[in-house]
């Protein structure tokens, strides 16, 4: 998805927002936030009465954007937490112990404002969800607010979405919802195929809607960003605030098909998995996460996760786990992912697509590996990521038989054997790095920081885990 320069303007009159509220003490990821209850009201409206009467009267937006100065303010502050008490079930969770950061009653006269002056007509055209979205997407790429943790760039998520192809009835899960795009996105797949759901019958459609799309978001603030991307692209399926690698996740339905790209790099308060149902226990949540979601595929269930290079070739519970995917899936493609991607956290990543096999045992002949890696630029503001940049590996994944390009080439097939005989470790290379040491290649300052930092909070979690693990067996 791309966004139209309606909308892009639209994105951009929002985002230049934060400059005045800065002087506030607002901080990026607080702005946002703020914006989502603002925004949410205002959404309402626009989009009629029947989509507003999920609000109580008197706590609409009208009731506050006619209000002036102090007053206004304290308005506001009683009507987030109205909304959280005595709403629909949907807008009481994003409204959940909502409070606002805005101390100066002119901040907010001047986002109610700025709302009330933009170009509604257009976003109504173009779509609220698709605004919303590029909002998302504005403050994951900014660095500063450190939201690109949570934030998939689009043209991957189209891409995986585009390659695993959801279908009516499936159900489709994301254990690691972040805001929520991959859901957004599979959804978007569907009714692209299916005339907006008008070639469905109702039944089928009211599945879509309300039952076909789940997921689980930890973190309180990203949920509700969730949420509301959801319900602007009138997807109500259930999102759960919950840590998938604790109980909540082993009671989670299976899935026809699972997207997701799962936290890494950093706790970020989600601690230990707490899960007792792994086969194979361990402290990497990297490794967690995989062992949820190939068993969390029924038979012939397809998935397609974005995880780090770590997870290739960690050694023993990691080369077990690998080894068991290999067993009950058949991991068709890995797809080594170019630097710049997510720079935030600074790690090499990957996307290993796989289907579940009807069988628990052999499933996995032999292994594509494309590498988008070696050779290729650093993402980042100069050079963005694009859908073009797919291209050639989407041509070469959809090819019938698919077609090695041998040792100089970027696509190759290696069987389970010569797989096994490397001790399960699929970190496989071969590529020369042409380009190793030229000045002019070399990622933005910013991203090396971040990749710098990283690598260190990667070490401290692994040691921190370590360290818990040595103190609960004393």
């Amino acid at each position: 998805m791309s966004l139209s320069s309606r909308t892009s303007d639209i994105v951009a009159r929002l985002w230049s927002l934060c400059h005045i509220l800065r002087d506030d003490g607002i901080t990026y990821h607080q702005y946002v936030t703020e914006l989502t209850y603002l925004l949410f009201l205002k959404m309402m409206k626009e989009l009629g009465e029947e989509r507003e009467s999920r609000l109580p009267e008197g706590w609409r937006w009208d009731d506050l954007a006619r209000r002036e100065g102090i007053e206004q303010l304290d308005f506001y502050r009683t009507q987030l937490i109205e909304l959280g008490g005595h709403s629909s079930p949907r807008v009481q969770a994003i409204f959940a112990n909502a409070n606002t950061a805005l101390r100066q009653a002119r901040n907010l006269k001047a986002l109610t404002d700025a709302l009330d002056g933009l170009d509604w007509y257009s976003a109504r055209e173009e779509g609220l969800g698709e605004m919303y979205e590029g909002l998302l997407e504005k403050n994951a790429n900014e660095v500063k607010s450190g939201a690109g943790q949570y934030f998939t760039p689009r043209p991957l998520i189209d891409t995986m979405v585009r390659l695993v192809d959801p279908r009516p009835g499936e159900r489709v899960q994301d254990p690691a919802a972040g805001t929520a795009g991959f859901l957004v996105a599979a959804d978007r797949h569907v009714r692209a195929a299916t005339d907006d759901y008008f070639d469905l019958s109702e039944a089928e459609q009211h599945f879509q809607r309300r039952e076909a799309f789940q997921g689980v978001e930890l973190v309180p603030d990203v949920h509700r960003l969730a949420l509301m991307n959801l319900m602007l692209h009138d997807i109500e399926g259930e999102l759960l605030q919950a840590d998938t690698l604790s109980p909540a996740g082993a009671a989670l339905p299976k899935a026809d098909v699972i997207l997701t790209n799962p936290p890494f790099g950093t706790k970020k308060g989600g601690g230990l998995p707490t899960r007792d149902d792994f086969t194979f226990p361990t402290s990497n949540k990297q490794l967690a996460f995989l062992q949820h979601i190939y068993r969390g595929l029924v038979k012939g269930g397809r998935a397609a996760v974005v995880l780090p290079d770590n997870v290739l070739f960690e050694e023993n519970t990691g080369t077990r786990i690998r080894a068991d995917l290999m067993d009950k899936c058949d991991l068709h493609t890995l797809l080594r992912l170019p630097t710049g991607i997510f720079y935030a956290q600074g790690v090499k990543t990957n996307v290993l697509f796989f289907t579940r096999g009807q069988t628990e045992k052999g499933n996995t002949q032999a292994v594509w590996i494309y590498d988008m890696r070696t050779n290729m630029p650093s993402f980042g503001k100069r050079t963005p990521l694009t859908h073009e940049h797919f291209a050639p590996f989407v041509e070469a994944y959809g090819a019938s038989p698919r077609v090695a390009e041998g040792e100089s080439g970027r696509w190759r097939s290696f069987t389970r054997e010569q797989i096994r005989d490397r001790g399960d470790n699929l970190d496989i290379t071969w590529l020369r790095d042409e380009k190793s040491g030229h000045a002019e290649d070399l990622p933005e300052p910013e991203e090396i920081a971040g990749e710098i930092m990283g690598h260190l909070e990667t070490a401290l979690e692994e040691m921190r885990a370590l360290l818990e693990m040595l103190e609960g067996g004393e």
